[in-house]
């Protein structure tokens, strides 16, 4: 019999501690009912996907998920081939807050920074 070797499976996304520390900040206050927090990459915007995250309130089946230390963070399963390999990240300064999202696949993006193209 021939040996079988794999290859490791990429990470879906990788997220810092800001991010994570962030996915508990939401967890903690969530509303009743919801089992994670979303990343999808829904089309919108000049440049046609946007990031989003929302709560969620059921798995489902083809979402990345990911454990993390405040919850669990789920990816959505139609928007992982745009986001292997990114890394999410919580900024926040005197003026903004928010996640910001270094994507390899990202092509291109509009002025503004809501969305970008693959």
């Amino acid at each position: 019999m021939t040996d079988v070797k794999t290859r490791a499976r990429p990470a879906a996304l990788n997220l810092t501690p800001a991010a994570e520390q962030r996915i508990a900040d939401l967890m903690a206050k969530a509303p009743e009912g919801t089992v994670g927090v979303k990343l999808s990459t829904p089309r919108r915007g000049c440049s046609g996907l946007a990031y989003s995250v929302d709560y969620v309130t059921e798995a489902k089946p083809f979402d990345e998920r990911i454990e993390t230390p405040g919850g669990i963070f789920f990816v959505d399963g139609a928007s992982i081939l745009y986001l292997i390999g990114s890394t999410m990240d919580w900024v926040e300064d005197d003026f903004t807050a928010g996640f910001v999202f270094q994507n390899p696949n990202a092509k291109g993006s509009c002025g503004c920074g809501e969305s970008f193209t693959v």
